[in-house]
């Protein structure tokens, strides 16, 4: 049911932030003061999966639901002037609940939206508030605090309602022209539905991790605007080593033609205390398609070659791999998969900001022989699942408003479709997104 309080609240979170000022972007300028930037971000969050075996879902009713808005506000100072410059980050997040119903919000599952009580009941807000000191000294520059890293081993994930985020240091460095290097260490992180911000880790498969900490160092290098390349890894302490290599290029053949394609390839193996148990996986993919004019084609593979599910940090966007999309990863033992994907940019056609994306992806032979105990997944017998099969279809239309008042609102409605033999589920999903960027300073 929708909840006016909640709705006068974020109201009120929404004007207080939009106070007018005075300052200018950290980019265009130097010094603490003239440097910084204050945002806000409205978001509007509608989620609806529809579990089709009907009682297997999380809450036992057939679906999880829910509505909710966030209010994300991020202030970034500049740095002090000077060879070695001093600023700071912080961020305020006020997450609200709409509606979701008694028995409908997902309980604790993937799903996410909202945190629940021990009765499963979602909560009417909550927030998360926090910063990081930072440090510049030429190129190279130091966060200590919370943090956002974006990288193919460790990355904030911003698929939910409030953003995730990690505490710790991160260091990125760019004297090299064309090349990115960056580097951290966290001990910290929190979930997009927790306001602690030093919760312990957690994976996708294996759920919480005893771990301490998580490093990871690697760069970004473009040979050319058309050619690009990266090298990282990670170490989850007493969990797993982590590597990954991927190259995106370009081919253009004619003015509104062009050709291109990507490789991803991790490989991961036990650490340590083992706490996810022994194992030595690999899995890559790769893509190829054709841009002509408003119009993209590609068509993707990827394989598993690894006895266990390929793992990640929960809800973060740690896995560039080609076909892990809206709900599916494609990423279990042995298991291979191919998609094709389509997109549409309708700016020639006289709607500028509008798109459309649809994608279709199948997978099979997984096999659970093989796996280890904390992977392992059985059937009612309590044999190793062999022989699983699952196929995943997307739909995505998305408008941003170009100028007036309205200018980079955004609208984005998502839909899935997953159908699977009894390794995972069959689902429907209907994700409508509203999203509102205000720049303050």
């Amino acid at each position: 049911m929708l909840n006016p309080t909640k709705i006068s609240m974020a109201a009120l979170t929404v004007a207080i932030s939009a106070a007018p000022s005075m300052v200018v972007a950290e980019e265009k300028a130097e010094g603490f003061i003239e440097g910084s930037s204050l945002t806000a971000l409205n978001r509007n969050y509608y989620f609806n999966r529809d579990h089709r075996n009907g009682q297997s879902s999380p809450t036992g009713n057939g679906y999880s639901e829910a509505w909710a808005h966030a209010v994300i506000s991020k202030f970034e100072s500049g740095f002090t002037q000077g060879t070695v410059g001093f600023g700071v980050d912080a961020f305020a997040m006020i997450g609200l609940k709409l509606d979701t119903g008694d028995g409908r919000n997902g309980a604790r599952s993937s799903f996410d939206v909202l945190p629940v009580n021990s009765d499963g009941q979602a909560q009417d807000e909550y927030t998360k508030f926090g910063g990081a000191a930072k440090v510049r000294a030429f190129d190279t520059i130091v966060r200590v605090g919370d943090v956002f890293p974006a990288t193919p081993v460790v990355a904030a994930g911003d698929s939910r309602l409030l953003p995730e985020s990690f505490k710790g240091v991160t260091a990125i460095n760019t004297s090299i022209e064309g090349l990115s290097v960056q580097g951290g260490r966290l001990h910290a992180m929190s979930q997009p539905t927790s306001s602690d911000l030093n919760d312990n880790f957690a994976t996708f498969y294996a759920g919480p991790v005893n771990s301490p900490w998580i490093a990871y160092g690697g760069g970004d290098y473009a040979l050319n605007k058309n050619l690009t390349f990266s090298l990282y890894s990670s170490r989850l302490k007493d969990a797993w080593n982590q590597y990954y290599a991927g190259t995106a290029w370009t081919y253009p053949l004619a003015d509104d033609l062009s050709l291109f394609g990507d490789l991803n390839y991790y490989k991961a193996v036990d650490e340590g205390k083992q706490l996810l148990g022994k194992f030595n996986n690999n899995i890559w993919s790769g893509r190829v398609g054709v841009k002509l004019g408003a119009h993209s084609v590609a068509l993707s593979h990827q394989r598993n070659n690894g006895n266990d599910d390929f793992d990640y940090l929960r809800q973060s966007d740690s896995i560039f791999l080609d076909n892990s999309i809206q709900y599916s990863d494609f990423n279990s033992p042995k298991e291979r998969s191919w998609m094709v994907r389509y997109d549409l940019d309708m700016t020639p056609y006289g709607v500028p900001g509008l798109s459309f994306m649809t994608r279709y992806g199948r997978g099979t032979d997984a096999d659970y022989s093989n796996a280890n105990t904390v992977y392992m997944r059985r059937d009612a017998e309590g044999n190793p699942l062999t022989d699983q099969k699952r196929w995943e279809r997307d739909v995505e239309v998305k408008y941003v408003v170009q100028s007036g008042s309205m200018k980079d609102l955004s609208l984005r409605l998502r839909q899935a479709t997953t159908r699977a033999t009894a390794f995972e589920s069959d689902l429907e999903e209907v994700r409508v997104i509203v999203e509102y960027p205000l720049a303050i300073l």
